[in-house]
Parts: structure tokens; C-alpha cells; sequence
């Protein structure tokens, strides 16, 4: 049986970035994208206005956060091109997260503030991703470069 690190009591899961650094998935929503697509087809112009507005979405309920976007993975399935252009197909869920870590800055009090950040992916799957399972993309955040500092406590 493969070892799982524990999630804190106040986290949904821990994941290890392949820098070492945990980091705790606090809110997960799941979305399928394309589940309300009104009319046409999955292709490029439609999948890049649906992350667009996912991460607008994201920007809005999240002020101060930053938010990230894990460049998904783009098929491109031998099927007839509409006048939009050929058919590219996205995984089937959307998934925005909430994470949180260690504050980033060693001058800020450790208990007081935390470094967290937004980050928008695809999967194929509505699946929680935990410890060092997740999706390469989640792996590979450069949490140092993303993510800021915020004071938790007032």
C-alpha cells in the first residue's frame, strides 16, 4: 500500500509539490467544462473563453489571492471542422482550488501569516488530488513565484 501523508484536520487534502513544499487544498469546486456550452462544438475559441471566464470567475471570489492556471492538456480528435476551426477537447472537469502553505517570506510570523494561492485545472475526473497523486501540473507549481503571503488573522 503506498503512503499517503495525512491531511491536516482543517484541510480537504496535502499535496507535495515536486519541490518538496506541502501545501493544504482548504475549498475545491469542480465544474464540467462543458457543461453549459449553448450551442456548436468543443474548439479552441470556445475551450479559451471558458478558461478566460473560469479565471476571471476566480479572480472575483478570491481578491488579493493570486490565480494560477495549469495549462491543460488539448486533444485534438480526427472529427469534421466547423467554422470555428478544427475540435479540441479539454478534460471533462474543471477544478479550482484553494491552497495553502507556509508563509514564503521568513520575516513573517508563522503563525499569523500563511502563503496561498488559486490555481485552476483540468482532469478528466472529479477526483480529489492528495499527497503526491496529483496531476503533474499541481505538482510542478512554482509555489515560490505564485503564490503570496497573507496575514490569516486580523
Amino acid at each position: 500500500m503506498p503512503h499517503r501523508l495525512k491531511a491536516p484536520a482543517l484541510a480537504l487534502a496535502r499535496l507535495v509539490l515536486a519541490s518538496g513544499r506541502s501545501v493544504d487544498l482548504a475549498d475545491l469546486r469542480f465544474s464540467s467544462t462543458y457543461g453549459d456550452l449553448p450551442a456548436g462544438y468543443p474548439c479552441k475559441p470556445v475551450n479559451d473563453l471558458r478558461i478566460r471566464g473560469l479565471l476571471h470567475a476566480a479572480e472575483r471570489d478570491r481578491p488579493g489571492t493570486p490565480v494560477h492556471l495549469v495549462p491543460p492538456p488539448r486533444e485534438h480528435p480526427d472529427q469534421y471542422a466547423g467554422g470555428l476551426g478544427p475540435v479540441e477537447v479539454l478534460p471533462a472537469v474543471a477544478c479550482l482550488g484553494l491552497f495553502h502553505s507556509t508563509a514564503l517570506d521568513p520575516v513573517h510570523d508563522p503563525v499569523l501569516y500563511r502563503s496561498r494561492l488559486a490555481v485552476l485545472w483540468f482532469q478528466p475526473t472529479p477526483r480529489l488530488p492528495s499527497g503526491c497523486d496529483a496531476e503533474p501540473g499541481l505538482r510542478d507549481l512554482d509555489w515560490a513565484g505564485l503564490a503570496r503571503d497573507a496575514r490569516v488573522l486580523a
